[in-house]
């Protein structure tokens, strides 16, 4: 089960595609509102299908190597939560890290090899965080829980009440598209946005829902800044760590992400450099935390590129949009074999469409026609159409738009497979 944005369903699903696997479910936030009501959602939604089952809540952005070890380690937090128990768990410091909350614990396993939780703490300055090493007992709080969906729901209402009862609100009103489940929009807007830890674990110390934690020792790594990224790929002799086409002289220690054209480095250290069709990060390793500041600021100068991509993913395939100006943009487009965009218009823009590569089914009006590699046609504005894919190889097309408005709210669509029509 996965909990995404509305926004991302289409991304998530080509992801879940190329990875062999298939999502039951997929939980789409209208909003973001933070980990908490977002547990809620889904501890709601299991327990529709199951009789109280015991969730294991994992966030998307972390590595694990040692797969034998981290399997030991959830067995033992399954095997305590089914007995109605909260289980966190804990990665044990490899190194005095001041970029994550810690756990502290008793330091005295119980049966079964977990601990007490004695407190939460938040990310220490590096005095504070080598403390923390010297003295033992403190773990990093990979966000990683185990509990019975019915203890959390209880948790959460006892804690925060208001979270719990808009969530269960919104997901009574909640609508299905396929693998897409969607809470009312309103209604889940409404909720206030809290983390798991803020909303309950940081309050279950001491209370009656005292918290547990089994150690994890299976070479975690969290992937939430790019210096994370760089301590898990394989790096040259230089400890340089590069994916796409780079190019370095007298560099050291560095990584580049190259998504579109070549990066050349020279005579430089502890760098990242990561370039994409958007925009291109440079910065100092050990401030790559910082990235978010950046995203913060775009957003405060109402720039679109801290949400906005070249390149968006759809349920038919995906479009990059290749180059823009006062009335035209260029797109390039590609159509899954035997998929298809949906029949539509536009009131403000007329299009051309050239392909590149694999059949076009092509709806222009009352006409429907085949083309190949090398021919085109032109949709003039206002005209009912719709672009397919026959075959059984990708489709590629190059689409020229030309109108006084090109925004993406310019579809009027007329039918539909992937439910988008307009209410």
């Amino acid at each position: 089960m996965i909990v995404t944005g509305e926004e991302h369903r289409f991304l998530v699903a080509e992801q879940l595609r190329e990875a062999g696997l298939d999502s039951q479910a997929m939980l789409l936030e209208p909003a973001a509102r933070n980990t908490a009501p977002a547990l809620t959602l889904a501890a709601l939604a299991a327990s529709a299908h199951h009789d109280d089952p015991v969730l294991v809540v994992t966030p998307a952005d972390q590595t694990i190597a040692n797969q034998e070890k981290f399997t030991t380690a959830m067995h033992q937090a399954i095997l305590a939560a089914a007995n109605g128990a909260i289980l966190i768990l804990g990665v044990v410091p490899t190194q005095p890290e001041t970029g994550y909350g810690y756990i502290q614990t008793d330091q005295s396993a119980e049966k079964g090899g977990v601990f007490t939780v004695k407190r939460f703490v938040e990310k220490p300055d590096q005095v504070t965080a080598e403390k923390y090493l010297t003295e033992g007992g403190y773990f990093w709080n990979a966000g990683m829980f185990v509990l019975r969906a019915s203890v959390w729901l209880k948790a959460i209402e006892t804690f925060r009440p208001d979270i719990f009862w808009a969530t269960q609100s919104a997901w009574e009103e909640h609508s299905k598209d396929g693998p897409f489940v969607r809470p009312n929009k309103s209604q889940f807007e409404a909720i206030a946005a809290q983390s798991i830890d803020y909303a309950v674990m940081e309050r279950c110390p001491g209370s009656t829902y005292p918290i547990k934690m089994v150690p994890l020792d299976a070479d975690w790594n969290d992937l939430g800044a790019w210096d994370a990224v760089w301590k898990v790929l394989p790096k040259d002799r230089h400890g340089n760590a590069h994916v796409g086409d780079v190019v370095t002289s007298n560099s050291e220690n560095t990584l580049v992400h190259a998504s579109s054209r070549l990066v050349s480095l020279v005579g430089v250290k502890n760098l990242v450099v990561v370039e994409t069709a958007d925009a291109v990060l440079i910065a100092d390793k050990a401030h790559s935390q910082g990235v978010k500041d950046i995203v913060s600021e775009l957003s405060k100068r109402g720039r679109e590129e801290h949400a906005l991509h070249r390149k968006v993913h759809r349920p038919w395939g995906w479009y990059d949009s290749v180059d823009e100006g006062g009335r035209f943009k260029v797109k390039r487009i590609m159509v899954k074999p035997k998929a298809s965009l949906s029949l539509q218009k536009h009131h403000h823009r007329a299009e051309h469409w050239i392909v590149v590569k694999g059949t076009a089914e092509v709806t222009n009006g009352k006409n429907t026609t085949l083309l190949s590699e090398n021919q085109s046609t032109f949709i003039p504005v206002g005209e009912v159409h719709r672009l397919a894919n026959p075959g059984d190889i990708p489709l590629e097309i190059i689409e020229v738009q030309s109108g006084s408005y090109l925004g993406e709210d310019d579809i009027v669509r007329l039918e539909d497979s992937y439910g988008r029509l307009q209410k």
